[in-house]
């Protein structure tokens, strides 16, 4: 007979890494099309604003085991940063839910979290604190953040002079050195020059050996066959398909268009 602890523990493990359940993303803006200059006073006058929503996730359901690698591949617009900024907790569902067990380290934009005024110092202190590190294990990884991004003589200058690619190395490589069991990242695989982005990719291709949780939203379609184990199509807000990569990319590719030629070649 199992112990209190020891069923509690094989519960956890039996949990999935990310479950979402019957999700919906709607955004309402106030935008208008084609608006001209005497509706525009007209509902001024009245005090009227025109609202209209937009449906970025539409009842959308699976689960993702722990040690899972998925690729979301799809068109722009077909809600895969919505998906992800859902998951990571920065934007609330409008309906259905979403439950995620183990650390999470995002990915999901480059620089999101950063104080341009503090230094990429600070930067690295702060953004490893909020993911629940301690001080003395911060101290340990500064050291590997700061070398894997190349940026030792710049860490004590304020963010706001970095570079665009400055900016992008240090936010993946602090992303990828905080220890999380969930990792995920949009669009993030090309930072750099071409010398960093392979260095990044193996760092990527390392970290899915260690059996991590990660969800890669990304156009390089090669990263995708080549990174991860399962894929996930997403079209106009909800799931068209989930398989093996080249399952799923193959029938995107299709769907699309595109050569197979193109597809390590380019961004689709």
């Amino acid at each position: 007979m199992r112990s209190a602890s020891e069923a509690s523990a094989v519960e956890t493990a039996a949990e999935p890494a990310i479950r979402v359940e019957h999700v919906s993303v709607t955004y309402r803006t106030s935008i208008e099309k084609n608006p001209t200059l005497k509706t525009t006073l007209m509902r001024l006058g009245r005090g009227e604003r025109l609202v209209s929503e937009i449906k970025a996730l539409r009842d959308v359901s699976f689960e993702v085991p722990h040690g899972t690698v998925l690729g979301i591949v799809g068109a722009n617009g077909a809600g895969k940063s919505t998906l992800m900024r859902t998951i990571a907790g920065i934007l609330p569902p409008t309906e259905g839910r979403v439950e995620v067990h183990g650390r999470v380290s995002t990915l999901l934009a480059l620089g999101v979290g950063f104080n341009r005024n503090l230094s990429g110092r600070e930067n690295v202190i702060l953004g490893g604190l909020a993911a629940g590190l301690d001080r003395d294990h911060l101290e340990e990884k500064y050291d590997e953040i700061v070398e894997f991004a190349e940026l030792e003589e710049f860490m004590d200058l304020p963010m706001r002079a970095y570079s665009s690619g400055m900016y992008g190395r240090l936010a993946f490589s602090v992303a990828v050195h905080m220890d999380p069991d969930i990792l995920l990242i949009d669009e993030a695989l090309s930072v750099g020059d071409a010398r960093f982005r392979r260095k990044s990719f193996a760092k990527m291709r390392e970290l899915c050996e260690q059996a991590r949780t990660i969800l890669i939203v990304s156009h390089a379609l090669g990263s995708i066959r080549e990174l991860c184990d399962q894929a996930v199509w997403m079209h106009k807000g909800t799931m068209k398909l989930w398989d093996a990569p080249d399952a799923v990319i193959d029938a995107y590719t299709e769907f699309l268009g595109v050569r197979e030629a193109v597809i390590d070649k380019e961004d689709v």
